[in-house]
């Protein structure tokens, strides 16, 4: 059974996903329609993908501007990630916090993230898969983001391994945000 905890950002959501182990292996339920809306989360699959990571790779912070901004559901079904949620939506009581927790393969627990958060992570293991169901497709031009390091998070990681785009992000505080 899904499981809804409520995080301290306003509309965020920490899920752990139903999950089953026997002598095949494993099986874990990733998402469905009727128990999410049970917790009161309705979302509409438009996109999914994932990424494969090396340890102490930081990406992010990212998120689609109106009118394709987007919910996400994340998970990491092989090995672990630090997940961190920046909340971005001015009317907010919540607005310009952040949220960051473990999801790995070995507890099984998703993010579910609204319209209006900044995302990323930073993977704890070597070959890591960070799994995304997204309620809208990707529109480069509305594709988008803040700097990792501009909203009090600590990373603990001394060299992390990034993307050039992901570098040149400007601080939360220069971002005007629309949501």
């Amino acid at each position: 059974m899904f499981a809804f905890e409520s995080l301290p950002l306003t509309g965020a959501a920490l899920i752990t996903l139903p999950a089953f182990a026997d002598n095949r292996g494993s099986f874990v339920k990733t998402f469905q329609d009727s128990f999410f809306r049970q917790g009161d989360i309705g979302f509409e699959l438009k996109e999914s993908y994932f990424s494969v990571s090396h340890k102490d790779v930081i990406r992010g912070m990212h998120f689609q501007l109106p009118p394709h901004d987007h919910a996400k559901i994340v998970f990491c079904p092989h090995g672990a990630i630090l997940d961190v949620l920046v909340d971005l939506r001015r009317q907010s009581p919540t607005y310009g916090q952040y949220f960051a927790a473990e999801l790995s393969a070995a507890n099984h627990q998703a993010f579910y993230i609204p319209p209006g958060f900044a995302h990323g992570f930073k993977t704890l293991e070597n070959d890591t898969i960070t799994y995304y169901l997204v309620s809208s497709e990707h529109s480069r031009d509305h594709d988008a983001g803040i700097m990792y390091d501009s909203f009090g998070m600590d990373w603990a990681c001394a060299a992390p391994v990034m993307s050039a785009r992901d570098q040149e992000f400007p601080p939360l505080s220069a971002f005007d945000s629309p949501f």
